[in-house]
């Protein structure tokens, strides 16, 4: 269908009387299809997924977007995976994003997600995936289970907490935190890493992304016995993590080697990066705490996953609820790449 009237069909599901991957322009509460794609490198692009979007949402948005002086907006519906929900992208000529607190409290009103993207990745090219570990790809925080299984998990998850929310330095509250897991025995490491419980979604975005050829990584402030462990799970290409120290099978306290802070995620990033030879333009960085902020920043992608409050607004983009493998809504608007 060429043209739709989205003021007579409010409610509906649009899906089925839309074609995919295709680009309307909207005059006057009509879409009227486009064969001109949107240059991936120009304009902001409004994404909204989270769930089946009908016309109401599609012209909640365009309102919400034309209000903030977004124009000239053109929008698309596509699906990165059949057995997900169809989201929406909207692009604009304009060139500032809106922060992520406008966003949230947009997407809250009406029931879905909304990001806005300038230039992203694109699945159709070689990339790199380097995720946080911690609260990111898996859903717990290490150091606190094992503190939780050593009897003194109050203290040490208070340290962990004040790091998170970027109140510490990051490698001066390991230390501390290490430091109080002196005596625990390796038999309490190889039971925690024996059922570490993934994100929900992390399995299945990793999944999809290596048909791509993708590369996957994990760069985390937590230990490389887990990191090891999470790499075997979802069949990563590397990870860095920090090395605990261990003495007649406990542990003395210590970290050895190198820190895997804010600074080193970053470096991580870059060092991968330029070994594939890819442009920024095709790396992505997920986590949740301020000490992935770095990482995320350097990146040509930054997504926030169920992030801190400090870290969502720093953020590029932000997935605040459900399942990771929707960061492949990210990845897979129709666009022209050319330059």
């Amino acid at each position: 269908m060429s043209q739709l009237s989205l003021a007579a069909t409010p409610t509906a599901n649009l899906t089925g009387q839309i074609t995919l991957n295709c680009w309307y322009k909207i005059e006057n509460k009509h879409l009227i299809a486009t064969d001109i794609l949107p240059k991936a490198h120009q304009g902001v692009l409004s994404v909204a997924f989270g769930g089946e979007l009908s016309a109401d949402h599609l012209l909640a948005l365009t309102a919400f977007l034309s209000s903030h002086g977004f124009t000239n907006l053109t929008v698309c519906c596509y699906q990165p995976i059949e057995s997900m929900p169809s989201a929406w992208c909207v692009h604009s000529d304009s060139t500032s994003p809106l922060g992520p607190s406008v966003l949230t409290a947009f997407a809250n009103q009406h029931g879905l997600q909304l990001v806005q993207l300038t230039n992203p990745p694109t699945v159709n090219e070689p990339g790199l995936l380097l995720m946080d570990m911690d609260s990111t790809a898996i859903t717990i925080e290490c150091i606190d289970e094992i503190a939780r299984l050593a009897d003194v998990y109050d203290e040490v998850a208070a340290v962990t907490a004040q790091a998170m929310a970027g109140q510490l330095d990051f490698a001066q509250s390991l230390k501390q935190r290490v430091a109080k897991l002196e005596g625990i025995d390796v038999d309490l490491i190889d039971d925690l890493k024996s059922r570490l419980p993934l994100m929900p979604g992390v399995n299945e975005l990793c999944q999809y992304l290596k048909k791509y050829d993708w590369h996957l990584a994990i760069a985390s402030g937590g230990f490389v016995p887990f990191a090891e462990q999470v790499q075997s799970l979802i069949g990563l290409d590397e990870v860095h993590a920090n090395t605990l120290e261990f003495k007649d099978n406990r542990l003395t306290g210590k970290v050895i080697g190198t820190i895997v802070d804010a600074e080193e995620k970053a470096r991580v990033l870059k060092r991968i990066a330029e070994k594939l030879t890819l442009n920024t333009r095709q790396t992505v960085a997920m986590g949740d705490g301020a000490n992935d902020l770095k990482m995320m920043a350097a990146a040509g992608l930054g997504v926030a996953v169920h992030g801190k409050p400090k870290v969502v607004e720093q953020a590029q983009t932000a997935i605040n609820e459900g399942s990771l493998l929707q960061v492949s809504y990210l990845l897979t608007i129709p666009l022209d790449y050319t330059l």
